[in-house]
């Protein structure tokens, strides 16, 4: 009994000796290694290869809308050559001459054009048309941001038609007639929406994308009532004017000439009666 108690006893030591000399031998490798690190110099800085970081994607830009629009006017020596201009511009800058008005005002001869120019070459256009042009009577550009409006609208538009495929699948599904009556009152209705939106769109988009300058160029003239007439003139002039009183004369009394007849007639018998009682 007392050998199996020993030899137990020694086996437990001889164990416990080879676990401590694993642990020491690892202690001893993990103290190596941080030796080793501690003694090697970091590599330097332009050879160290960093890891680009991985950035998140933004919200996405929404473009702005813009609605500009010029009103310009100013006087010209020649209306024609200044026209010729803005035609060149207008075809330069691939625009539409929307409306072209020539008029006459007092002490003055004016044109009006209305042009329709791609955004883009806004302010090109106005640079080719103002050339030569000393001074502005009015020089009015603006421009109108809507890009929240059109959000908005497209948004509406886009929840719309959402509901208009939901009524559609309704309506497939509708057994009774009353039901899909009201089903398609209901779409009629949408869709109105619908079309009133995508025309408010289609509006805006024209005015974002073409905008309007409002062109008036005159040219001042000599005022025609502070011309003078000569004396020759005016004896010409009175002389037609009395002949064509005695023509209108004369054509008043054969107007009425069955009268004068008469009341001749008249004068005369009453003459001859009076002298007849004088006697």
């Amino acid at each position: 009994m007392k050998n199996i108690f020993l030899l137990l006893l020694l086996l437990v030591f001889f164990f416990s000796c080879k676990k401590s000399d694993r642990l020491n031998e690892q202690n001893f490798k993990n103290d190596d290694v941080e030796a080793v690190a501690i003694a090697t110099p970091p590599p330097p800085v332009d050879q160290v290869k960093f890891v680009k970081p991985v950035i998140a994607k933004s919200e996405e830009i929404i473009e702005q809308k813009i609605i500009k629009t010029g009103d310009i006017r100013f006087e010209s020596n020649d209306l024609e050559e200044t026209y010729n201009q803005v035609v060149v511009a207008v075809k330069k800058y691939h625009a539409i001459i929307q409306n072209d008005t020539e008029g006459k005002d007092y002490g003055s001869i004016f044109r009006k054009i209305v042009v329709r120019i791609p955004s883009a070459k806004f302010d090109l256009f106005l640079s080719d048309i103002s050339k030569g042009v000393t001074y502005f009577d009015n020089k009015e550009i603006s421009s109108q941001d809507v890009t929240e409006e059109y959000i908005d609208i497209d948004a509406r538009l886009k929840a719309k038609k959402v509901l208009e495929a939901r009524y559609l699948e309704l309506l497939k599904k509708a057994n009774k007639v009353s039901e899909m009556l009201e089903i398609e009152a209901q779409l009629s209705a949408i869709r109105e929406e619908i079309e009133a939106k995508e025309g408010q769109l289609r509006f805006m988009q024209s005015q974002i994308s073409m905008s309007t300058i409002t062109l008036e160029f005159y040219k001042t003239v000599a005022n025609e009532g502070g011309a003078t007439i000569s004396y020759g003139s005016k004896i010409w002039n009175a002389l037609k004017s009395g002949f064509n009183s005695f023509s209108g004369f004369l054509v008043g009394l054969i107007s009425i000439w069955p009268f004068l007849i008469f009341f001749g007639a008249i004068g005369y018998f009453i003459r001859k009666r009076f002298k007849k009682k004088v006697v």
